[in-house]
């Protein structure tokens, strides 16, 4: 995925919100369906989103894959801390995860880490080398902590919309 585009502040309507749900948990639903959904013809759903996504509130329309249906066995959640919070130790380990395919989340953290990862692997030895490339052999990592998940309860991607 890629970064948050802001081209244009937009506030959102009753309308747009309501289009937003319907399109997160469905964005291969009808135009029609929609604008019947939330009260508006299918050419002003049309319009709304198009505006959305000019105005980077869409910011990709997405497949979500299971991860056992892609063999990705591992998943684990991943706190690391760099040796110095300096901007450019920030910026090249962003850089770095942000180009890490295996890396399906990442934040940048308060509270005694640095980042917070979401790591998926087709299993141990996948995931045991990429640890050593991405944090054993990298010197700007101070230290790493793995917390390999047991079950997926819960995986949502949508952001709650008011």
């Amino acid at each position: 995925m890629s970064r948050p585009v802001h081209r244009s502040p937009r506030a959102l309507d009753s309308f747009d919100k309501a289009i937003l749900r319907l399109v997160q948990r469905d964005n291969k639903m009808p135009q029609r369906a929609i604008g019947e959904a939330v009260n508006l013809s299918a050419a002003a759903v049309q319009r709304r989103i198009a505006a959305m996504e000019a105005a980077g509130i869409i910011r990709a329309n997405v497949a979500l894959i299971d991860p056992a249906a892609a063999a990705l066995t591992i998943t684990s959640i991943v706190e690391v801390r760099l040796i110095d919070e300096h901007a450019a130790t920030v910026a090249a380990a962003k850089a770095l995860f942000r180009a890490t395919p295996e890396i399906q989340q990442c934040y940048y953290v308060t509270g005694g880490i640095s980042f917070a990862l979401v790591i998926v692997t087709i299993d141990m030895p996948a995931y045991e080398a990429l640890t050593r490339r991405l944090f054993v052999e990298n010197p700007a990592i101070e230290s790493f902590r793995s917390l390999i998940a047991l079950d997926r309860v819960k995986a949502e991607t949508g952001v709650i919309i008011p």
